[in-house]
C-alpha cells in the first residue's frame, strides 16, 4: 500500500486509473470502516482511502483536539484490506491557504437535525469531500448509512454539481447488543457503555410500533417522538431529536403519507455523559 500525503505525487500515482473506488475517513479506523473498503473494492478498482481529521467540521467547542488518532494501526488494518493507496494530508497539504470558498448546502437539507445542533458541520463536510474528490477523481466513493443525513447530503451535492462520482451507501455496522460502531465510542465509560444500546432499541420499538399500526402513528407522531425521547431522558440521556422523517428528503411526514406507507427513517441524536452518539433506522 503505498501512503501519499501530497496531491501533486496522488494525481501522478492514480494517473490513467478510470474506476477508482474512494473511502474518505478520519481515522481511528473500526470494523465499520473497513467494511467500507470491501465494499469499495466491489464496485471498483483500485481502491483508495484517505485519513484526515477536517477543522472545518468541528465546532469551537467540539473534539477536534481530543479526537483520537491512530494512524500506525490504521494504516495497518488497511494494508490487509488490500487498499491501494492511502492519501493522508497533513493541513498544510490539504489547506495551504485559508479555505475561504466552501461549500454550503441548501438550508432545507443541511439547516436541520445535525446542521441544527452542529452549525457549519455540512459546510465543512462537503468542502472537504468536494475537495477529497477532486484530489483523487474516483469513480465511486462509498459512505456510511449511519451518518444518514450527511449520506444524503454528499449525494446531492454530486448530483447538483454533475461529479462523475457515484455514492454508494453502507449499511451500519453493529456490535452484537446493536450499538452503532463509532470512534466517539471509546469515549463511553463502562457503565456509560452497558447503557448506549438504549439508543438503537428505541429505534427498533419506535419501528415496529410503525409497522404495526400505522393508523394510531400517523396521528400521534409528535407523541411517539416525545415518548421515545423522555424514556431517554429518564436513562440518563440527554436526547437532541428522535424524529421520524420522510427517507427521500428528511422533512416530517404528513399523516396521509404516513398512510400511504411512505418510505420512513427514524434518526437520534443523544449524549451519554460526554459522548454524542447518533444512529438511525429506516422503516
Amino acid at each position: 500500500m503505498r501512503i501519499i500525503s501530497h496531491i501533486e505525487d496522488l494525481r501522478a500515482q492514480l494517473s490513467g486509473q478510470t474506476r477508482i473506488a474512494f473511502v474518505p475517513t478520519m481515522g481511528n479506523l473500526h470494523e465499520g470502516h473497513l467494511s467500507l473498503m470491501r465494499l469499495a473494492a466491489k464496485h471498483g478498482d483500485p481502491v483508495v482511502a484517505s485519513i484526515f481529521v477536517n477543522r472545518l467540521q468541528f465546532g469551537p467547542n467540539e473534539d477536534f483536539d481530543k479526537y483520537p488518532r491512530t494512524f500506525q494501526s490504521d494504516a495497518m488494518r488497511l494494508e490487509k484490506e488490500h487498499v491501494y493507496a492511502l492519501f493522508a494530508p497533513t493541513e498544510q497539504d490539504l489547506y495551504p491557504e485559508p479555505q475561504t470558498y466552501r461549500i454550503q448546502p441548501p438550508t432545507q437539507l443541511g439547516d436541520i437535525l445535525e446542521g441544527e445542533f452542529r452549525p457549519g458541520f455540512f459546510q465543512g463536510v462537503c468542502t472537504v469531500v468536494l475537495k477529497l474528490f477532486s484530489c483523487v477523481q474516483p469513480r465511486v466513493a462509498v459512505f456510511g448509512k449511519k451518518d444518514y443525513q450527511q449520506l444524503m447530503i454528499i449525494r446531492a451535492m454530486c448530483r447538483q454539481l454533475a461529479l462523475p462520482v457515484e455514492i454508494i451507501a453502507a449499511e451500519t455496522v453493529r456490535d452484537a447488543d446493536g450499538l452503532a460502531l463509532s470512534s466517539r465510542n471509546q469515549y463511553l465509560s463502562s457503565e456509560e457503555r452497558a447503557e448506549a444500546p438504549r439508543l438503537y432499541a428505541q429505534l427498533n420499538q419506535m419501528r415496529a410500533q410503525i409497522i404495526a399500526n400505522r393508523e394510531q402513528v400517523a396521528q400521534n407522531l409528535r407523541q411517539l417522538e416525545d415518548t421515545a425521547m423522555q424514556h431517554l431522558a429518564e436513562h440518563g440521556w440527554a436526547p437532541d431529536y428522535m424524529t421520524i422523517r420522510r427517507q427521500k428528503d428528511l422533512l416530517a411526514p404528513t399523516a396521509q403519507e404516513v398512510l400511504a406507507n411512505e418510505p420512513l427513517v427514524i434518526l437520534a441524536a443523544a449524549r451519554l455523559g460526554v459522548t454524542r452518539l447518533i444512529d438511525n433506522l429506516e422503516v
